[in-house]
C-alpha cells in the first residue's frame, strides 16, 4: 500500500514537471549559467519580461564577474524593450555609475536618455521633465561628441525645444485670451526677455503689439495718446523684424489707428 502511494506521489511528481514550462523551471533553477544561457533565448525570441525576470536572478550571483556588465545592462534592456521605461532608465541609470568604461556604456546612456524624453509631458503640463532630458541630452553630447545617436539627440532636443517654445508662448497668451491687455504686454515682452530665440516670435510680437492697442483704446482719454505712443514703438519694433508677417496687413492698421489719435489729440 506504502508502495503504491509512493508511486503516485512519484507519478504525480513526474506529470508536474514535464507540465511546468521552460521558464518556470527556470525560474525555480539554482544552476546560473542556465539561467544566464535562458535568458539571452527568450531576449533572442523577443520575450523581454521573461528575460528580465531571470537576469534580475542572477544579478547577484554574476556580481564581480565578467559577465556582471553584460547582465545588468541586459536587464535594463530588457525592461526597455518589454516598455518598463521606468524601471529601465533607473537600471541604465545605475549601470553607467558602476560601469564608466564598458562596452555597453555609450549604448547605456542614451537609451537612458530615451528613457527620459519618453517619459516627458505635452507642452500643457509638467515641464520638469523635459528639462531634466535636455540636461542629460546635453551632457551625454558633451561626453560623446561624434556619437552615432548624435542625429536622434538633436531631434529629441528640437522637439523637446519646441514644446518649451510653446509653453512660454502660450502661457503668456492667455492674458490676452482672457482680456486682461495689460497684464498680457508685461507677459509677452517676459516671455521675448527669458527666451529671445523663442520660435513663436513673430506670434508673441504680434500679440504684444495688438494687447498694446486694445489697451491703448480701452483706456481713459487722458492716457489714450501715452499708450497709443507706446504702441508705435511696439509697431516699429515688429515690422524691422518681420517686415514680411503674416500679420502685417493688421499691425499696419493699428499703427495707422494709433497715428490718427496721436495726431488728434
Amino acid at each position: 500500500m506504502k508502495i503504491a502511494k509512493l508511486s503516485i506521489v512519484i507519478l504525480l511528481g513526474v506529470i508536474f514537471t514535464s507540465c511546468a514550462s521552460k521558464y518556470e523551471l527556470l525560474l525555480r533553477s539554482a544552476d546560473v549559467d542556465l539561467k544566464y544561457k535562458g535568458a539571452f533565448e527568450y531576449f533572442e525570441q523577443k520575450k523581454y519580461k521573461k528575460a528580465a525576470d531571470l537576469f534580475e536572478q542572477i544579478l547577484i550571483a554574476t556580481k564581480g564577474t565578467e559577465k556582471d556588465d553584460t547582465v545588468q545592462f541586459y536587464f535594463g534592456l530588457s525592461n526597455y524593450h518589454f516598455g518598463d521605461l521606468e524601471t529601465a532608465e533607473t537600471n541604465f541609470d545605475q549601470f553607467t555609475k558602476v560601469f564608466p568604461r564598458s562596452p555597453f556604456t555609450e549604448e547605456a546612456r542614451f537609451l537612458r536618455l530615451d528613457c527620459l524624453y519618453e517619459s516627458t509631458y505635452r507642452y500643457e503640463l509638467d515641464q520638469l521633465p523635459t528639462y531634466r532630458a535636455m540636461s542629460a541630452i546635453n551632457e551625454f553630447l558633451y561626453d560623446y561628441p561624434n556619437t552615432k545617436y548624435l542625429v536622434k539627440c538633436k531631434d529629441m532636443l528640437v522637439d523637446m525645444q519646441e514644446r518649451l517654445d510653446r509653453k512660454g508662448y502660450e502661457a503668456a497668451k492667455i492674458y490676452f485670451t482672457i482680456e486682461d491687455y495689460k497684464a498680457a504686454t508685461f507677459a509677452l515682452k517676459n516671455a521675448i526677455k527669458e527666451n529671445p530665440d523663442n520660435r513663436y516670435r513673430e506670434d508673441i510680437m504680434y500679440y504684444l503689439v495688438l494687447s498694446q492697442y486694445r489697451y491703448a483704446a480701452q483706456s481713459v482719454k487722458e492716457k489714450q495718446k501715452e499708450r497709443y505712443m507706446v504702441l508705435i514703438d511696439e509697431y516699429y519694433n515688429f515690422v524691422s523684424e518681420f517686415p514680411d508677417s503674416k500679420y502685417r496687413k493688421s499691425v499696419d492698421g493699428m499703427f495707422e489707428k494709433a497715428q490718427s489719435e496721436t495726431n488728434n489729440k
